[in-house]
């Protein structure tokens, strides 16, 4: 796409991951949900912090990692997002223009700290995130970088950021820039529980606002009430002009209006850790979108990605992505 300072903007919640490596057993005695993302709130953050064992502090957050990701496969990328005037905040605007990335919000002066996820992981590479949200949702229409957006090919949406009222109304400011300026709006719907929470607005994005849907299998069956999954593609080849479906494993389902096409999934000698699977294959899709690549290169490039990111511990990756795109005999 010409005419762009960015391949892909993204908006999203500004988060410090921590990681930790426990058993089962860990999570059933602190009632931790498994493999899946519960909100809490400060206090029960810094409870499990201190319960867990001692693990690497990086910053994360699911769109946060997606940009990451395009700037490693040699796209160029910005980042808005919220973080506080604090170390954890200084940490995070750091490491994302350590990678290239500006990201230059302001930073929140009085309220609560910068957002931080507690990822628990489980010797069969399940992760089960506890999320505190802070200062990351306090995002609102007048925090949208507008040039930014603009000068984006493509703009990218982060759904878990749609738990606040402010937060929802700048997306659909956002969206309405981007598209102002004739570029494109892709969603992430995050999680199965965050599509639970928001449903009908994710419908209304889709329908109205978004050209490009990230999803995988479970919340696409929870976005359309549904447990067929070859009904969850039919609706949202329906719904929205394009669209990817991550099933693990099996792969990936592209929809588009021709038709609904599977990508096999890469192989992985060994499953680490299977954070940032999601955001790794929708940096990979993006990229290849924003080069106009075709569709089944697109998710192949995904595929790579997240085969890299669950190798290892920690939702970037620790390689060069566009390497592994020439390896893999795709011309990045």
């Amino acid at each position: 796409m010409t005419d762009t300072r960015f391949d892909v903007v993204g908006l999203g919640n500004a988060i410090v991951d921590v990681f930790a490596s426990v058993e089962d057993s860990f999570l059933e005695q602190h009632d931790i949900r498994k493999n899946g993302m519960t909100l809490i709130d400060e206090e029960r953050a810094d409870a499990l912090v201190d319960a867990a064992p001692e693990g690497p502090q990086l910053s994360g957050g699911s769109g946060a990692n997606t940009i990451v990701g395009v700037s490693s496969f040699g796209g160029k990328a910005g980042y808005i997002g919220k973080v506080a005037k604090d170390t954890l905040g200084d940490v995070f605007r750091k490491d994302m223009n350590d990678s290239g990335i500006p990201f230059d919000t302001p930073a929140l002066e009085d309220g609560p700290a910068t957002a931080r996820c507690i990822v628990f992981v489980t010797p069969d590479g399940a992760r089960s995130m506890n999320t505190f949200l802070g200062a990351s949702v306090l995002f609102s229409a007048s925090d949208v970088n507008q040039q930014m957006v603009k000068d984006a090919a493509i703009l990218y949406l982060e759904g878990y950021l749609f738990d606040q009222e402010d937060a929802k109304a700048a997306f659909v400011h956002a969206s309405e820039i981007a598209q102002a300026a004739g570029r494109k709006v892709a969603l992430t719907l995050s999680d199965g529980f965050c599509v639970e929470r928001h449903r009908e607005s994710f419908l209304h994005l889709i329908k109205n606002h978004v050209d490009l849907v990230f999803a995988n299998e479970d919340e696409a069956l929870s976005l359309y009430q549904t447990d067929n999954f070859d009904e969850a593609v039919e609706r949202m080849q329906a719904d929205a002009g394009l669209a990817a479906i991550t099933r693990s494993e099996k792969g990936s389902v592209v929809i588009s209006p021709e038709g609904a096409v599977a990508v096999a999934a890469e192989p992985v000698d060994k499953v680490v850790d299977t954070t940032g699977a999601g955001d790794q294959y929708a940096a990979g899709f993006l990229f290849g979108v924003s080069r106009g690549l075709p569709l089944e290169t697109c998710a192949k490039l995904g595929h790579i990605a997240a085969a890299e990111v669950i190798s290892h511990y920690g939702p970037r990756p620790e390689v060069s992505l566009a390497e592994l795109a020439r390896k893999a005999g795709i011309e990045v």
